[in-house]
């Protein structure tokens, strides 16, 4: 059984010892996005599996993969080969899996160590790499292979730092003795004559301290590492984790990102004397830079070019040529594509549940709940839409406009993708989705009608056929009296529920409201996860309240579900880098409403949608729910609503609160749609099955009463059991109930 010293010699599987660079020191972090599930059923392209494994960067094949890291599509079977990885908590060996396909579609699963299908639950996609800092300020890495590096190209890092590394067993007692004498004459420790290895254990395992206990350390763990791993692959881990400075404030590591960032190419382009700069870098990353001081920078390469001479790993005529070269190239700014909103909240988590790990600089591994793909969406969605606002206002109100959007399983509450304000800024300095507190406007009526529909303070419950005065409406309060108004500035007079939600219309969810008591909708909107104060004013309803997009995300899942409230989550495992478990996430819900009341609700939505003010949210052959809002004097744009599997939210605002001048229709509702037709074909598939107590029935749209199916001047409704309207009588003139004032 092998050991890996960067987990503090911790055993790992004796079939298949995990590769060098899926382990992690421990001052490294890595977050990682969820495992993606393969789901029979549903076609390969649906799934994006194609797309998923190339951002993995595994290698299409045209046969069976024979090694983790590659990808074969066929007509009738789709191969791949996972690699070695964590995942839910877990490590996981390589392994080769197989999908059947049948006209595209999925139909079985197999294992290459079975010979027929088998049917143990679900396969996944191994996790993406989402980021190696909790801060956000760490480039992409771009991870090479030694393999398909030219000599030129690492030779010059071993010239550099360690140029018997193929020779010496972890530790080179030449170089230990030349730093020895050098320390001994000037009274201190000034060279450490480390070796590559030493080097990597260092930077991923060991505090930056120069003592003699801390090299005694660094020098056992070389020589197990060494007895463990193949130099290949040591030196191969070391060119993937090397520091290279900071540019523009974001830190550099890795040959490959070192490449991109300071001459515009990758790694395998490279010249010799780029090559030799990057290498002469690893001394002193800041210190040498081509970006601060090129002449510091020409003399080191220089010297790494010498080297490489006087060992015979560059023939005289090539130093010569490489030398005449400039050490400048053509850099380009650092990519940076880390979810820095959801970063900030998962720093926040660690440093409340990890504070003396966090304190230490300590690294972590957390495994998020995030969908690679959806969170690319939504970055590409929200940037999409900022941008064609934006050329519409003016420069300053341009500079203050911002969006936010939230997604959520509907099925769990996890964090699909999470996005806090413009995905440029990268810092992620304010996180609109938890920490900004405005107001929701009519995204939240729909709970006004959960009330109505679910206990309406005990009295008989309404229904979505219940009539609604839309007429003028004055309340007294100690303030002075209120009068609400509907946006459009008019009235209806009386109209059904459904329309009512559907048309967003203020005074009949006030009379709603006012009928089943303020107090009792309040207790609602509490239940759901919207906070309130302790005595709201009767404006509560309209959505004049303080809350939070994800506050918001959390309260629709109680549609969703139906019925219950699930808590959104961001993460799963939050461990230390050997994957000692620090904290756990679990799906968290409690009952806020009866599924038949939140089932109706959710119906009501679909109204809004197909013939209301959400119509911008609609899918073309799919089932949506959804509502809009806006604030008070066109402040907040909203648009927060379900289809299939994902719940979303969507605010649009300035950040200084001034007015935004648009509706949730306008401003919100096309960036929810942009996301959400890409996010939802990508996910599960999830239909609702109507409760057992919720029938459907056809109703008299003139008096509300009901009727025989196909009656004209009815339509079918729904309603739960024991809040169903009276029956016409055909020997009767009926006339309509009195509507709710």
């Amino acid at each position: 059984m092998r050991r890996a010293a960067f987990l503090l010699l911790a055993l790992v599987s004796p079939a298949v010892a995990a590769p060098l660079e899926s382990t992690l020191g421990r001052n490294e972090t890595r977050v990682l996005s969820a495992p993606f599930a393969v789901v029979p059923g549903k076609t390969v392209a649906e799934l994006a599996l194609d797309e998923r494994l190339e951002r993995l960067d595994y290698q299409r094949v045209k046969t069976r993969p024979e090694k983790p890291g590659e990808y074969f599509h066929g007509n009738d079977v789709y191969w791949f080969y996972r690699r070695a990885c964590r995942a839910n908590g877990t490590d996981h060996r390589a392994e080769l899996i197989g999908l059947d396909l049948q006209d595209g579609r999925i139909a079985g699963l197999r294992l290459d160590r079975r010979s027929s299908p088998f049917d143990e639950g679900e396969v996944w996609l191994e996790p993406e790499i989402l980021a190696e800092s909790l801060d956000g300020r760490r480039a992409d890495r771009l991870r090479i292979e030694l393999e398909r590096l030219p000599e030129q190209v690492w030779r010059p890092v071993l010239a550099a730092e360690d140029a018997r590394f193929f020779e010496h067993g972890g530790i080179d007692p030449r170089s230990i003795a030349r730093a020895a004498l050098k320390n001994l004459r000037k009274g201190k420790i000034a060279e450490g004559g480390s070796t590559i290895t030493q080097q990597l254990i260092k930077n991923r395992d060991l505090s930056g301290d120069r003592t003699v206990g801390r090299k005694a350390s660094e020098a056992m763990r070389a020589i197990s590492l060494e007895a463990d791993y193949d130099k290949k692959e040591i030196l191969q881990a070391y060119l993937n984790t090397i520091y290279f400075g900071h540019v523009e404030g974001i830190a550099i590591y890795g040959l490959g990102t070192a490449a991109r960032v300071y001459y515009g190419k990758p790694a395998t382009t490279l010249s010799l004397a780029e090559a030799a700069s990057l290498a002469a870098m690893i001394q002193g990353p800041n210190r040498f830079s081509p970006l601060e001081d090129a002449s510091a920078l020409r003399t080191r390469r220089d010297w790494v070019l010498s080297r490489m001479e006087e060992l015979g790993w560059a023939t005289p005529a090539e130093a010569t040529a490489a030398r005449a070269s400039g050490v400048a190239g053509k850099p380009t700014s650092p990519g940076v594509t880390s979810p820095a909103y959801l970063l900030s909240w998962i720093a926040a988590d660690s440093q409340r549940l990890a504070q003396d790990r966090a304190e230490e600089g300590r690294g972590f591994l957390v495994e998020t709940t995030v969908d690679p793909l959806l969170q690319q969406a939504a970055e590409k969605a929200v940037a999409s839409r900022l941008d064609a606002l934006r050329r519409s206002l003016s420069k300053a109100r341009a500079m203050q406009l911002s969006a936010a959007l939230v997604a959520l399983d509907a099925r769990s509450g996890a964090v699909l993708a999470y996005v806090g304000g413009d995905p440029d800024d990268r810092a992620g300095s304010f996180d609109r989705v938890r920490s900004a507190r405005r107001q929701p406007g009519s995204v939240v009526k729909p709970f006004v009608a959960l009330e109505a529909l679910d206990r309406c303070d005990g009295r008989a419950a309404l229904t979505a056929s219940s009539r609604i005065l839309d007429e003028p409406l004055r309340i007294d309060l100690p303030a002075g009296p209120w009068e609400p108004e509907n946006f459009d500035q008019e009235f209806h007079g009386p109209v059904l529920l459904r329309e009512a939600l559907a048309e967003s219309r203020n005074v009949p969810a006030v009379r709603i409201a006012r009928h089943c008591g303020f107090d009792n909708v309040a207790a609602t909107f509490r239940e759901v996860g919207l906070d309130l104060p302790a005595s709201p004013p009767p404006s509560f309803v309209l959505g004049a309240i303080e809350t939070s997009p994800l506050a918001v995300a959390g309260a629709y899942t109680v549609l969703a579900t139906p019925g219950r409230r699930l808590e959104p989550f961001a993460w799963t495992f939050l461990d230390t880098p050997s994957g000692r478990a620090l904290s756990k996430n679990r799906v968290t819900a409690h009952r806020a409403a009866e599924p038949s009341a939140a089932y109706l609700v959710r119906d009501l939505l679909r109204t809004a949608v197909e013939e209301g003010t959400a119509t911008s949210g609609a899918l073309a052959g799919v089932d949506v729910a959804a509502k809009t809002g806006t604030s008070s004097e066109l402040r907040d744009a909203g648009f927060a609503g379900q289809a299939r599997s994902v719940v979303t939210v969507v605010w649009v605002g300035l950040d200084d609160s001034d007015r935004l001048g648009l509706t949730g229709a306008a401003a919100a509702g096309p960036l929810w749609h942009d996301f959400m037709a890409r996010a939802v074909p990508l996910r599960a598939d999830y239909t609702l099955d109507r409760p057992r107590d919720v029938v459907e029935m056809w109703v008299q749209e003139r008096t509300g009463l009901l009727v025989r199916e196909g009656r004209a001047g009815a339509r079918a409704e729904l309603y739960r059991k024991g809040t169903l309207p009276p029956r016409k009588r055909w020997w009767k003139l009926d006339t309509p109930p009195d509507p709710i004032e």
